[in-house]
């Protein structure tokens, strides 16, 4: 097997197995427990886990240069983080089924992604996207459809 295709196809599999286990526990979270308080130990194990491997595969000098490129974005990306997080627990606190969810937002998702792509990065819309954007459309009426 060719290095560059494992380099395309490892990171997609780290991506689907931690996203099966990131809805099975957001899916389990107790109802009455709250869940901001939750991501507060969520985010702690995160943070230690990300530290512990930061001090493993970069030098105490790259870690410090690595702080002088904390930036608007970073700080975005954790807000984001937060939302999309209480976002899933409150879809499944409302009675979402663990099958629907998580596809139904990627849906939404995807096609949302495919507006910015093409009006923030001036990507190419093709005939074959805009056909995949209406055949999502028409399952998220199959799917949430009675």
């Amino acid at each position: 097997m060719d290095n560059s295709f494992w380099n395309l196809i490892w990171p997609v599999a780290m991506v689907v197995l931690a996203n099966v286990l990131y809805h099975i526990c957001a899916k389990s979270m107790p109802g009455d427990a709250n869940p901001f308080f939750a991501l507060i130990f969520t985010y702690i194990t995160a943070s230690v886990i990300t530290l512990i491997i930061c001090f493993i595969v970069f030098k105490p000098a790259e870690f410090a240069f690595s702080l002088s490129d904390i930036n608007l974005p970073s700080i975005l990306l954790g807000l984001s983080i937060v939302a999309v997080e209480v976002g899933y627990i409150l879809m499944y606190r409302a009675g979402w089924k663990i099958s629907n969810a998580s596809i139904v937002a990627n849906i939404c998702l995807q096609c949302s992604l495919l507006a910015v792509g093409v009006l923030i990065y001036n990507e190419n819309i093709t005939v074959k996207q805009i056909a995949g954007v209406f055949i999502c459309i028409f399952g998220l009426i199959l799917i949430t459809g009675n």
